[in-house]
């Protein structure tokens, strides 16, 4: 059998702690299993009926062991992890997406979008979508006057504004509302 049980040497005070542990309401649920893992193989119960009890497996009652045994009790608690990498969020990036939206893009295009900026800039279409919402810019919202490529869109748009309004005395009650 590759996992032996052979008593792990533990002092009276480790033993105490080990054992308020497992009786500990507030800690992390493993960190508890861990101690009482420990106490067992403290008391030299085999691999199998610790398995059994906790509901475990033997690698992982070696994995344990050897952190007792490398480091006591502080191998038991639980470690914090880093977690994901610093955002790629930097104020320059921020600077150089907001310098780019007011250039507009030069596809021809009319605004940027999202997916436009965070391809050009390599990054995510959330980071860009975040960095939009700080600063509060909306690109797709305009609130000016926006020239058209067409030739005669000023002539078009007389003739819709003639459309909406009617006649004269259409305008006239429209403006006197």
């Amino acid at each position: 059998m590759p996992f032996s049980a052979e008593p792990l040497v533990v002092t009276e005070q480790e033993r105490e702690e080990l054992r308020q542990m497992t009786q500990s309401r507030t800690l992390p649920a493993g960190d508890v299993m861990r101690s009482r893992l420990i106490l067992l193989l403290a008391d030299g119960v085999a691999y199998q009926k610790i398995q059994d009890l906790l509901d475990t497996t033997a690698p992982t009652i070696a994995r344990w062991k050897r952190r007792f045994r490398e480091r006591r009790i502080a191998g038991l608690m639980e470690e914090l992890h880093p977690g994901q990498q610093p955002s790629v969020r930097t104020p320059k990036l921020q600077a150089k997406v907001l310098a780019a939206i007011k250039e507009g893009p030069k596809d021809g295009s009319t605004h940027w979008s999202c997916r436009k900026l965070a391809a050009k800039f390599h990054v995510s279409k959330d980071t860009i979508q975040r960095i939009l919402a700080q600063a509060d810019v909306r690109p797709h919202r305009l609130e000016r006057y926006m020239a058209s490529d067409d030739p005669h869109f000023e002539t078009k748009a007389r003739r819709r504004d003639r459309t909406v309004f009617g006649s004269s005395a259409a305008r006239g009650r429209i403006l006197r509302g």
